[in-house]
């Protein structure tokens, strides 16, 4: 009995506007945090920056945080869309030309099952083997 007393004091105690104030300034920490990420990782990826300017934008955001931030934001946001453009682009065209280098059979390589699979359908397709057949020999690559 003695706790749930305890509880209810606690509650009457942090009224419920409180707790939305408490929740909004948690928000806004966690999405100054997120943007303090963004702006450090977009000045290490920007190659139109010297290491100095890098250095100097580091330094002014990591020792006056709230003036270094808004001025990276005026002064470099535009471009903060076009490298992370870029930066999706060239992540696109490295996972595309992997999995075309994985799915292609390499040129007079081993053939995998996929391969053979496709051949027997193909005939299949065509008309050359039976159901019968095409059965049996998926039924035995397939083993």
């Amino acid at each position: 009995m003695g706790t749930y007393h305890l509880a209810s004091q606690l509650a009457a105690d942090y009224p419920l506007l409180n707790i939305f104030w408490t929740m909004l300034e948690l928000f806004l920490w966690i999405l100054w945090i997120f943007l303090l990420f963004k702006i450090i990782t977009d000045i290490f990826r920007s190659h139109d920056l010297s290491g100095w300017g890098k250095a100097g934008w580091l330094v002014l955001v990591i020792l006056l945080p709230l003036i270094g931030v808004i001025a990276y934001l005026i002064a470099r946001g535009d471009s903060m869309h076009k490298r992370d453009l870029s930066q999706a682009q060239q992540t696109e065209a490295a996972v595309k030309a992997y999995i075309r280098d994985a799915a292609t059979p390499e040129a007079g390589g081993p053939r995998t099952h996929v391969d053979d699979l496709a051949a027997l359908a193909d005939l299949h397709t065509r008309g050359l083997i039976s159901d019968e057949e095409f059965q049996r020999a998926k039924d035995k690559l397939l083993v």
